[in-house]
């Protein structure tokens, strides 16, 4: 079996240096870049498994490498684990929104940096084993080409809206609270607030247009998606 890639993107010489040390004791096979411009083209040039991506960055910031990996259809899967020395919800919340899949601040210590490497390894490779597609009320999830499409009208996901999203239309009617959802889209090891489960609902459903009320809120628990044969009673009643 191949070694993991793991592609640093860290502009602290000996940070990255150390990282890349520890991942390699680990049997990853570990790249660094020094600034963001330089990832991105490393990132292009031959994917990663995983990117640790440093939010303060030289040249272009890990925000907007983040977007750009996500808008790319070559690296639009990749795992992304932020490191950044802020700690504002705000910064976290901007994070995950644009498709980050963990996020971890600085100071940090690397043995709880490589557990989180390994939970989030392991979730897409436990992933790997759900059922490929899934269709439900005009949805249709194709998960091993990582394409959602709306009435036959393909539509662009960030990684963690993805996973929100399956999580959902797999078990539709069953109430999800926040934690839950966490949980299914971004893992259990993701320290994250609840209220950026609201964040991605908020994109989910408009990028779902019309489709949107399929996303049900369960006011003071959480949210699911609609259950197609109470739809139909509905309709018929």
């Amino acid at each position: 079996m191949s070694k993991k890639r793991i592609l640093v993107i860290e502009d602290d010489r000996s940070l990255s240096e150390v990282l890349a040390y520890n991942l390699r004791q680990e049997k990853y096979d570990a790249v660094v870049a020094l600034d963001g411009m330089d990832g991105l083209r490393q990132a292009q040039l031959k994917t990663p498994d995983l990117i640790i991506l440093d939010l303060m960055l030289p040249q272009m910031d890990g925000l907007e490498v983040c977007r750009r990996l996500r808008s790319d259809p070559v690296t639009s899967n990749v795992l992304i684990l932020m490191l950044t020395a802020k700690s504002e919800e705000t910064d976290q919340v901007v994070g995950f929104t644009l498709g980050a899949d963990d996020y971890v601040p600085k100071p940090f210590s690397v043995k709880i940096l490589l557990e989180r490497i390994k939970a989030l390894l392991r979730r897409r490779e436990s992933n790997g084993e759900a059922s490929d597609t899934i269709v439900s009320q005009g949805v249709m999830i194709d998960r091993r080409r990582h394409r959602v499409m709306i009435d036959d009208a393909p539509i662009s996901l960030t990684r963690s809206e993805f996973e929100l999203l399956e999580a959902l239309v797999r078990q539709p009617g069953r109430v999800f609270s926040r934690a839950e959802l966490i949980d299914a889209a971004l893992g259990d090891d993701a320290l994250v607030l609840e209220r950026t489960i609201d964040v991605h609902i908020r994109a989910l459903r408009q990028k779902l247009d019309k489709h949107s009320e399929l996303i049900e809120t369960v006011r003071g628990v959480g949210y699911r998606f609609r259950d197609p044969d109470t739809a139909f009673k509905k309709q018929t009643t």
